[in-house]
């Protein structure tokens, strides 16, 4: 897997209104607005300063079984659609994170994300994208590494994140090929049933996109999926900026994005026994944007209730990333994971 290495690419809550969180949901952190309190059978658990989880009590029982329609977020722990075991190694930012330590507790049939518990800890609360696809619109049981970091940038030295303790790209391979690379016991994959995704650039983009400069790139793996970056200039985040800085920003995005096609499709034609696939994010998104009524969203504004499609004003909400699951698993059928 040292194609791993070649990665270079320049380029937080759905309020859920309950008295009570249910089972796997979330309970506090910071930020959070939501209730604090779990049902019976449950306890509020801390994770970190920015996610609290409601977990089964000691000696509860809680069901084990998720069916393949649409689930609330959150609230059903992951199932086993069959006895073949597959493994999904996740790379990104807040939109793909799901709070994973990789020297905690490690991913199992029936725990497929490890630390923290399913859902994990997202950045648009909730379940995304990676917790839908690992337990609802799988195939086999995937057991996910998911080393996406909040905030992550692709290097930096060359962006520099929000925080000096954001884990960057590069930092997630490494610390891939530190553990997981290595083919421990505790995770006997295989190329041939391990899928690795990236889905990055989203805050190298919006943290220097008025710095000017080019944003070449490029990407490789075995089993791979890359995910291009979605129209962010149309987050309410971006809205409440000059039309100008929003134009800017978008034509980035555009030249990252097609920069990106083109490294794709020239890894894969130079290494022989790479499969790759791209999901478009930036279509994917624009499409929902353009109707949001039409895929059950109030507008394409709004955000932190029920029924936005974004959940904070930069990161969509558990509704949408349910979206992006289906059509991703659609993507990707036939393969041993969908």
């Amino acid at each position: 897997m040292s194609a791993l290495r070649k990665i270079s690419v320049i380029a937080l809550a759905t309020r859920i209104v309950a008295a009570q969180s249910p089972i796997w949901g979330q309970c506090g952190g910071t930020g959070w607005s939501g209730a604090t309190t779990c049902v019976s059978g449950a306890t509020c658990t801390f994770q970190n300063a920015f996610y609290s989880q409601c977990l089964p009590s000691t000696g509860t029982t809680t069901a084990t079984t998720t069916t393949k329609s649409s689930t609330s977020a959150s609230s059903t722990p992951p199932s086993t659609p069959t006895g073949t075991v597959t493994y999904w190694f996740p790379f990104g930012d807040s939109y793909t994170t799901t709070g994973f330590d990789p020297n905690s507790t490690l991913p199992t049939v029936g725990n497929p994300l490890g630390n923290p518990p399913f859902p994990g800890f997202t950045g648009g609360g909730g379940e995304n994208f990676v917790g839908f696809d690992t337990v609802t619109f799988n195939k086999t049981t995937i057991l996910t590494y998911n080393y996406a970091y909040g905030g992550a940038t692709i290097d930096a030295n060359l962006v520099v994140p929000y925080l000096p303790t954001v884990l960057s790209l590069t930092d997630q391979v490494n610390q891939f090929l530190a553990g997981a690379a290595k083919k421990p016991a505790s995770t006997p994959w295989t190329s041939a049933n391990s899928l690795f995704t990236v889905w990055i650039g989203i805050n190298d983009i919006g943290n220097s996109y008025g710095n000017g400069g080019d944003r070449s790139a490029g990407a490789g793996a075995r089993n791979f999926l890359f995910i291009n970056v979605p129209p962010i200039d149309r987050s309410p985040l971006m809205l409440a900026q000059s039309t100008s800085s929003q134009a800017l920003e978008k034509s980035v995005i555009q030249g990252f994005n097609t920069k990106l096609a083109a490294k794709i499709s020239a890894f894969k034609a130079n290494n022989t026994g790479v499969t790759t696939w791209t999901w478009d994010s930036n279509a994917a998104f624009t499409t929902i944007l353009n109707s949001p009524t039409q895929y059950g969203f109030v507008d394409a504004v709004s955000y932190g209730n029920t029924g936005d499609f974004w959940g904070n004003n930069y990161h969509p909400a558990s509704a949408a990333h349910q979206i992006f699951a289906k059509q991703i698993a659609a993507l990707l059928a036939g393969t041993p994971w969908f």
